[in-house]
């Protein structure tokens, strides 16, 4: 099994973070793993996305044109990488602030107001973790215990403090993509 990802969108929306805790839940369960971001100059505001590989194999490349799962958050990055899914794959996003909608009808489009749930939920810094907890409830790469420990991996001690908040916002994703599939 080799799934291969990309996540897009602002800088600040936690894409860096989500990729990294999903690489160390791939780590977690014996994958092999690469995690790619790229970004611009800008760490808040600006575009970024990660590439992230989970392979029962050798990953031999991390550079990718085509993706098993395309992630976006913001209408820049479906404008961009809508056409990057492989037909047959899956398409994420949250509909906040996208105005020209997903057409492709070759591929599983899933939508997640993790924006929505996020400020309901009082806490906009879990909207990460929503979509994180969508993502792995509709593709099943990873398991919900590992992402806690790779929750426990990647976020430095003095905040572990938040990771019941945010596993919480994990389990709010997974509960909120039930009967969204699109196609």
């Amino acid at each position: 099994m080799t799934e291969e990802i990309l996540i897009a969108g602002f800088g600040g929306q936690g894409v860096l973070s989500m990729g990294k805790i999903l690489a160390y839940a791939g780590i977690m369960k014996d994958k092999e793993v690469s995690w790619m971001p790229s970004y611009g100059p800008e760490m808040r505001g600006g575009t970024a996305n990660v590439t992230v590989i989970l392979s029962d194999e050798k990953i031999s490349s991390p550079i990718l044109n085509k993706f098993d799962t395309v992630i976006v958050l913001n209408q820049q990055s479906m404008d961009k990488f809508e056409s990057s899914v492989k037909s047959g794959g899956c398409l994420l996003y949250d509909p906040n602030g996208i105005t020209i909608f997903p057409t492709r009808r070759d591929i599983n489009i899933y939508r997640i107001e993790a924006t929505r749930l996020a400020a309901e939920s009082g806490n906009p810094k879990v909207f990460n973790m929503i979509v994180l907890g969508a993502y792995v409830k509709a593709k099943q790469v990873v398991d919900s215990e590992n992402v806690q420990l790779a929750l426990e991996k990647s976020l430095p001690e003095r905040y572990h403090k938040l990771i019941p908040l945010n596993m919480q916002a994990f389990s709010n994703g997974m509960e909120y993509l039930e009967g969204e599939f699109v196609l």
